[in-house]
């Protein structure tokens, strides 16, 4: 008998607001608290969650060792995804202390923000990207639809780095930003080394949002990556600000159903296990 696969969220927060670290979280009153392992347990199982991937929320260091702390003690934390200063002198060594820790899965700079789309192709960066590679880590790419087609360039540069777009690089879908960000987006079903999180699109639907509305851009991200590459993540808990756990894996499931088991297998859950490289048992 074949081992299940596992199924695995891919992409979500937990963070202690008296830490000081998320000063982004006082423009979302609704989800300005903490939210903590407690939080999101009972979520994981009625979803049949077995791991998840815990993303850093802040441009912290302390915030990535305070992830790493949780992920010693949950046992459904696959992986953490952190932070690391890329323009501080000794981040090389920061990346080769860290990369020491076993749930250290990748890095995560913060693109989305900066105004210089093209910041990530500096060659400073370039022994970072190399840094990261050798020691196994993947790269998260949050970016947004003017950032793609500098990925592009990115990953055509870094054929050896894992690479992921969380969010699906946030499609504008509440000002119908189909068009553009589909162009723009394609081109990666060439690039295979990248991959894709299949999660997010319920925020940038907004409140009104509704499987009908997101099935368009399902359609394009199922296209240009396939279920090998793509991978579910709910956001939690920033997915609040639109919805909740439940109905956005439940719609996930709806706008891929007609892929088959095999297919939905690899969405939530295989992929992801797959490319972070976590254990299941």
């Amino acid at each position: 008998m074949s081992p299940r696969i596992p199924r695995v969220d891919a992409h979500h927060h937990l963070w202690k607001v008296a830490r000081g670290d998320y000063g982004w979280l006082s423009r979302f009153p609704s989800i300005d608290r903490d939210f903590d392992t407690d939080d999101l347990r009972p979520l994981l199982r009625d979803a049949r969650i077995d791991r998840t991937i815990l993303v850093q929320a802040a441009e912290s260091s302390a915030e990535t060792r305070f992830l790493l702390d949780i992920a010693e003690r949950e046992d459904f934390v696959g992986g953490v995804v952190g932070w690391v200063d890329f323009e501080q002198p000794d981040v090389i060594g920061e990346i080769e202390q860290l990369a020491h820790v076993a749930k250290l899965k990748g890095l995560r700079p913060m693109l989305q923000d900066m105004p210089d789309s093209e910041w990530i192709l500096r060659p400073q960066f370039a022994p970072v990207l190399q840094a990261m590679q050798q020691h196994g880590l993947r790269f998260d790419a949050l970016i947004r639809p003017r950032h793609l087609s500098t990925f592009v360039e990115f990953a055509q540069r870094h054929p050896h780095l894992p690479l992921v777009i969380d969010h699906a690089a946030k499609p504008q879908i509440w000002k119908d930003g189909f068009a553009a960000w589909a162009a723009a987006i394609t081109p990666f079903a060439q690039i295979t080394h990248v991959h894709c999180k299949f999660s997010g699109l319920a925020t940038e639907a907004g409140r009104d949002w509704n499987a009908a509305a997101l099935q368009p851009y399902v359609d394009v991200l199922l296209e240009t990556f396939g279920p090998q590459r793509l991978m579910w993540g709910s956001d939690w808990p920033v997915l609040l600000l639109a919805g909740d756990y439940r109905r956005w894996l439940d719609t996930a499931h709806e706008l891929t159903a007609r892929l088959g088991e095999e297919a939905c297998a690899q969405i939530f859950g295989a992929t992801a296990a797959r490319f972070y490289g976590i254990d299941h048992d």
